[in-house]
């Protein structure tokens, strides 16, 4: 036997959705057809049509101030660039690319458990930010990296890695490389700890920097890159205190 069960759950559903916006013969129309269509029925009413309102394109206003309704044709745009912006981008895909260099160390330097968890969580981090950093830059048709005249702190006279603020220089690279075990650990763990307070030092100038950070993207990235390498600064000098602990023990 057929049941009518089913084709009155799905009626009752659409009439609880949808029963505002439709028409009472257009309403009818879908009982008849709910109903009747087992048996064959064809409904001939047509739903009347209704007309979309035009999309409402409104802008929030300053603190205090109304919000502005905008024409419909209005299109999104980007924030005004400031070149301050775009060198700090650039500066810390440089200042991440690194970390990410002595990060990859870990695995065939040190047995330390603690370290390599800590040293994956930070190239998880930077790589991920580094893909950010090139999106931004892409789609505000700037280059990805930064010229040499562009780099603060370039001495022209010396060859050197230590372009960004906190960043190894060749010579600490090195040693960092040949190091094994305890040594590396150490190592690790001061040159990390310099690196990530030339982060703090970018940031810092980048909002120092007047008209500089008010790209909202951008000043999120900057303000969880503070906070998120301020933490593991402390957890750093806490691994480094306990291992000089354990020495003197």
């Amino acid at each position: 036997m057929f049941s009518w069960a089913p084709q009155w759950k799905l009626y009752r559903f659409r009439r609880n959705r949808k029963l505002q916006s439709v028409t009472k013969p257009a309403l009818l129309c879908r009982v008849l057809l709910v109903v009747s269509m087992p048996t064959g029925f064809v409904c001939s009413a047509a739903p009347q049509q209704t007309s979309l309102a035009p999309p409402v394109v409104v802008q929030p206003g300053a603190p205090g101030k109304p919000t502005k309704t905008l024409p419909p044709s209005t299109q999104g745009a980007l924030p005004p660039l400031s070149q301050a912006d775009v060198e700090f981008m650039q500066g810390m895909i440089m200042h991440h690319s690194q970390a990410v260099e002595m990060t990859a160390l870990i695995p065939s330097h040190t047995d330390n458990k603690e370290l390599r968890s800590l040293g994956a969580r930070i190239s998880s981090s930077q790589s991920d930010e580094i893909k950010f950093m090139r999106r931004w830059l892409a789609a505000r048709g700037q280059s990805l990296s930064m010229t040499t005249a562009e780099m603060p702190g370039m001495d022209m006279s010396h060859e050197q890695t230590a372009l960004m603020p906190g960043m190894l220089t060749t010579e600490q690279m090195d040693a960092l490389r040949k190091a094994k075990g305890a040594e590396f650990d150490h190592l690790f763990l001061t040159g990390m700890i310099q690196h990530h307070h030339g982060a703090l030092t970018m940031v810092k100038d980048l909002f120092d920097n007047a008209g500089a950070g008010q790209d909202a993207e951008l000043f999120n990235f900057a303000t969880d890159a503070d906070n998120s390498q301020r933490a593991e600064i402390k957890i750093m000098q806490n691994m480094l205190e306990t291992k000089s602990l354990q020495g003197k023990s």
